[in-house]
């Protein structure tokens, strides 16, 4: 069966020329991204939750009970983005939002029993995505690390 996509140029070619799109290290992570929230996709299909959605599901699944701002912090996003998907999660009946009593201006997001229960439905999908990486956990594990220092250097200059 043919692949989906050409070929990459040799790889002498692409060393000649330091804005092939090949060489850029930023492209492959983009793609990379792409390809990884593809099978994601199809994975949280099943549990009827956008990716966004399930990495809010994994923090509150951490800790209970958080403000708006410390899941912004966990996951970089920004309040505008948030506000949407926790709504979203609320209407299906997976978090709950209520104003802090000690803090008007802070909103707590709790998990519902459905978003608790939903936590064990949930448990298979890192065995599925690291079987669709086609690499072994101490693999996944030192690339996760050394994606992680990456992102804490390039932090420092953004």
């Amino acid at each position: 069966m043919p692949s989906k996509r050409p070929a990459a140029p040799p790889v002498e070619a692409a060393r000649t020329n330091p804005l092939a799109l090949d060489e850029q290290l930023c492209f492959a992570v983009y793609s990379t991204m792409l390809s990884l929230n593809k099978v994601y996709r199809g994975l949280l299909h099943d549990l009827d939750l956008t990716y966004l959605q399930y990495l809010v599901m994994l923090v509150l699944w951490e800790k209970d009970g958080i403000n708006v701002s410390e899941i912004c912090g966990r996951l970089s996003l920004e309040t505008t983005t948030l506000t949407p998907l926790l709504k979203r999660l609320e209407t299906r009946g997976l978090i709950q939002r209520v104003r802090s009593a000690s803090d008007e201006r802070q909103v707590i997001v709790s998990l519902t029993t459905e978003g608790r229960a939903l936590h064990k439905k949930a448990r298979a999908l890192p065995a599925c995505v690291a079987e669709a990486m086609a690499l072994e956990p101490g693999e996944i594990g030192k690339l996760r690390d050394e994606l992680l220092a990456l992102r804490s250097n390039l932090d420092r200059y953004a």
